[in-house]
């Protein structure tokens, strides 16, 4: 009934995916419970406290990883090229 080539295609994207945005999100998980920690412990209630640390530090996790981020695409492209 499915096409075993798009199944194929679809999961390598999904894996892609979560292996170029994992290291990010974990990042911004991270800083948000050390926010959080400080915000209880300090009893500051600030909603915009939480959101510029994580953006910020989720950008520079981002720029550091660029590099391996643009290896992996570049894999993924030539592997999909070679399929076709």
């Amino acid at each position: 009934m499915y096409d075993e080539s798009a199944v194929f295609i679809v999961r390598e994207t999904l894996i892609v995916a979560l292996m170029i945005m994992s290291p990010i999100l974990l990042a911004g998980v991270a800083i948000g419970l050390v926010v959080s920690l400080v915000q209880s412990v300090t009893s500051i209630q600030d909603q915009t406290l939480t959101f510029v640390p994580k953006i910020a530090v989720m950008i520079v996790v981002a720029a550091i990883l660029l590099p391996w981020i643009v290896l992996r695409l570049v894999e993924f492209a030539a592997k999909m090229f070679e399929l076709f």
